[in-house]
């Protein structure tokens, strides 16, 4: 036998409670939309218009242009400065992530042990965060000066023969470059991982120390292990920032030279359309940088994804 069960008055019925669910699936969307829009105009537009230019003989944004297919590509991939800025870049990239990465890390692990003056180490660490590129670019400029604090201390200690201009020796630039890099970097990266690394339980930590492990096993096989998908992040992000915004360290210190010993992708395309009014060929050098740094980011994303 079925019994019926009559709802009561004014219960809504299937077809009012769902249209309730709707309505609730539908309303975090709506909130989405001012974000999606924004980034809509202000990310996808200008990434398009890159791809859309760099097929372009354009010299500046306002004047008349023509379609001209693959040329800048063809032009770009045939000139010389664009393998030296290749290649500038491989060598700084390679160099300078993940030096950074390993040596923040180590230093944050080194911060989460909690060390006399940890306060004051947080603070002189985060100091170059500080700083403004300019600046940054100042304080090495005197340093590395031909009578610079560098070249002092060298004659001072008896090796003078080693002193030179470190800002225009084409076998300097470069290092000078990463070197202002790295020192920007590591201290900031430090902080983050420090700050990751408290989230951890103390006593994970604990036991690996009570079953005879020591600092540096702690550290490699415990630490990181937990906090490998942060790792992943911050050296993708790190990638990113380096691929993408050494130009501005490039142009106050050593504008590319001396010759193009020290040019790399992201100075070739502000020198290309800013100093030589040619922003089709700058802009095919940026969808190379996109490429690089959309296969870049996913290698290493990838790479250092959380196992747990």
């Amino acid at each position: 036998m079925t019994t019926l069960v009559q709802a009561p008055p004014g219960a809504p019925g299937p077809a009012r409670r769902a249209e309730r669910r709707s309505r609730h699936r539908d309303t975090p969307m709506i909130f989405a939309m001012p974000a999606f829009l924004w980034y809509l105009v202000f990310l996808v537009g200008p990434l398009a218009s890159v791809f859309v230019v760099s097929l372009t003989n354009a010299t500046t944004l306002i004047a008349p242009r023509e379609f001209v297919g693959l040329e800048n590509f063809r032009t770009m991939f045939g000139d010389d400065v664009f393998w030296m800025a290749v290649r500038n870049t491989a060598v700084q990239v390679g160099v300078v992530v993940p030096v950074m990465v390993v040596l923040g890390f180590m230093l944050g692990y080194y911060l989460f042990l909690r060390p006399p003056l940890a306060g004051l180490l947080r603070i002189l660490f985060f100091t170059s965060a500080l700083l403004s590129v300019a600046t940054k670019a100042m304080v090495f400029y005197a340093i590395l000066a031909p009578d610079g604090l560098v070249n002092q201390g060298l004659e001072t200690i008896g090796l003078e023969t080693l002193a030179r201009n470190w800002l225009a020796d084409p076998a300097t630039t470069l290092p000078v470059i990463m070197a202002v890099d790295l020192w920007s970097g590591v201290g900031f990266l430090a902080v983050l991982f420090g700050a990751q690394l408290t989230a951890l339980p103390a006593d994970v930590i604990e036991a690996s120390r009570i079953d005879g492990c020591g600092h540096w096993r702690s550290m490699w096989h415990v630490a990181y292990g937990m906090i490998r998908g942060f790792v992943g992040i911050v050296a993708m992000l790190q990638y990113l920032w380096t691929l993408f915004l050494s130009a501005a360290t490039v142009l106050l210190l050593t504008s590319g030279g001396p010759g193009t010993s020290s040019v790399t992708l992201s100075y070739l395309v502000y020198s290309k359309a800013f100093q030589q009014s040619d922003i089709g060929y700058s802009q095919a050098v940026g969808v190379v940088l996109f490429v690089l740094g959309l296969a870049g980011a996913v290698a290493i994303r990838s790479a250092l994804r959380s196992r747990v």
